[in-house]
């Protein structure tokens, strides 16, 4: 199970956040998505974590943050296609049954839906696993057997990356599951969701809670102030 990461202050995170929340505060925002990744991946069972970062040579600063027990790889390609195709290829070459990538942008999505990949993997019934994001991307794949055509062509970054991979999957007649839909957060409006859905729930992951209600309560940057969330609603 490997969490692609940025390392944080090695380069842009969250650059469409950016107008709204300047280029240092969408930094720390990430940060805290990462490291409630990580914890979230750390209580799951039956699973190898692994951090795969880049920049090369993000490698020293993320291994003082990782909880104990992650592995620290570094992504290898030209753009994230090959990444993801090399980090499956060589996870499964290590002898592992099965093989997952998830992001570090949905900081709310439910770790059941991960561990319900990681055993999909265990069958002989799934050769892919397929999270998909409402944005038309996808947070989670995961593979029983090499595949680089799969990933092999996509214009990543846009709306069309889910549908061309299933497309793929189709083409190279793999068994494929399909996760529940989730969101992630790269946009203003994503992070006013965000928000709202924290504050209806009354939690969210620690670190992102914290940051997000504090913003929230400094109405975002001078620049463009994020609108207060609507009011939790009571039970009666």
């Amino acid at each position: 199970m490997a969490v692609m990461a940025k390392t944080p202050g090695l380069g842009p995170v969250k650059s469409r956040l950016h107008p709204s929340l300047t280029a240092e505060r969408a930094t720390d925002l990430y940060r805290c998505f990462l490291l409630d990744r990580l914890d979230g991946v750390t209580a799951l069972d039956g699973v190898e974590p692994v951090i795969a970062f880049t920049p090369p040579e993000g490698g020293p600063l993320l291994a003082a943050v990782a909880p104990p027990g992650f592995r620290l790889v570094a992504q290898r390609g030209r753009d994230l296609g090959e990444r993801l195709s090399n980090l499956l290829s060589d996870l499964l070459q290590k002898g592992h049954h099965g093989a997952m990538a998830i992001d570090s942008d949905s900081p709310t999505l439910p770790m059941s839906y991960v561990a319900d990949a990681a055993k999909q993997l265990e069958t002989d019934a799934t050769d892919v696993v397929v999270g998909p994001c409402e944005d038309g991307g996808y947070y989670l794949i995961g593979l029983s057997r090499p595949c680089p055509a799969l990933f092999d062509g996509i214009p990543w970054s846009t709306d069309r990356v889910l549908g061309l991979t299933l497309d793929k999957a189709r083409q190279q007649r793999l068994r494929t599951h399909l996760l529940p839909r989730w969101f992630d957060v790269d946009t203003e409006p994503d992070l006013q969701r965000l928000w709202a859905e924290m504050m209806a729930a009354g939690r969210g992951p620690r670190r992102t809670f914290s940051f997000v209600k504090q913003l929230f309560r400094e109405g975002g940057s001078s620049a463009h102030p994020v609108p207060e969330p609507p009011p939790r609603r009571r039970v009666s």
